[in-house]
């Protein structure tokens, strides 16, 4: 049986996993307080990994959103952070990866490139999934049902 991790990467992570032909999802917070170093977050997100892989008997694939653009300096540096830890995990466990362009998986699900975060909300809810904690949930559960549609 093939398991799959779809990420939407960011400190508040959407994720959604495909395993034994079920779906389950959720998001997970890597911010930081005060008194934690800049890295522990990315140390926090490779132990939650670690947990994941566990958790499911072992990962097959992993996905996530390839953020092209991002709304300020700060998110592009998180983000750049998690997808560096992300993909090094991926390679020492010897797990295929795949960054999916955002419009890409906008497209899959609503018919438009540049759906709103409640139109990708909505198109979720439509999927059966009546209550994503938020966008980012949401949009990890539509790049699962991208690759589903995939192969």
């Amino acid at each position: 049986m093939t398991t799959l991790l779809s990420l939407d990467l960011g400190t508040t992570t959407g994720w959604a996993v495909f395993a034994q032909e079920q779906i389950i999802s959720g998001v997970m917070s890597f911010a930081c307080d005060r008194y934690s170093g800049g890295g522990m977050r990315f140390l926090r997100f490779r132990k939650w990994l670690d947990e994941m892989k566990t958790l499911n008997n072992g990962i097959n694939e992993v996905y996530f959103e390839e953020v092209r653009r991002h709304v300020g300096t700060d998110a592009s540096h998180v983000y750049g952070g998690f997808m560096a830890h992300l993909t090094a995990w991926c390679e020492q466990e010897g797990i295929p990866y795949e960054g999916v362009p955002v419009g890409t998986i906008k497209k899959f699900m609503t018919g438009n490139g540049s759906a709103s975060k409640d139109m990708m909300m909505k198109s979720i809810q439509q999927k059966g999934h009546a209550a994503p904690q938020d966008h980012n949930e949401a949009d990890a559960l539509a790049l699962l049902y991208w690759r589903l549609a995939q192969k």
